[in-house]
């Protein structure tokens, strides 16, 4: 994914609610636009890491016998020490990487 790339804080930092409500003129709005962002990167990273944990199924594995190897597990690690996705989300608006529109809105 493309925010991967990019240098995002892993830990949660105190933001004035003016600066995040200065591009949208609304927090609420901002808050919204935060959110709808944050859960497209959750899905797309779900999605992912579904798809390379996919590879270690097998249709033998039941809920009493689950079988773990090295490699699932680091990529489990992997996932777990990215950024969560509401500060990516957050780090993309402030950066003004985030587009968005209001619905009704039409196209200039």
């Amino acid at each position: 994914m493309e925010n991967k790339t990019k240098k995002v804080p892993t830990n949660t930092i105190t933001r004035d609610t003016k600066n995040l409500a200065a591009p949208t003129g609304n927090i609420y709005e901002s808050v919204v636009i935060l959110y709808k962002r944050a859960n497209q990167i959750a899905l797309a990273e779900k999605k992912e890491l579904n798809k390379k944990l996919e590879d270690f199924r097998n249709e033998r594995d039941t809920m009493d016998e689950v079988f773990e190897n090295k490699e699932q597990i680091e990529i489990s690690k992997y996932y777990e020490k990215q950024p969560k996705p509401d500060l990516v989300a957050i780090s993309e608006f402030e950066n003004g990487d985030l587009f968005y529109r209001k619905a009704g809105e039409e196209d200039a």
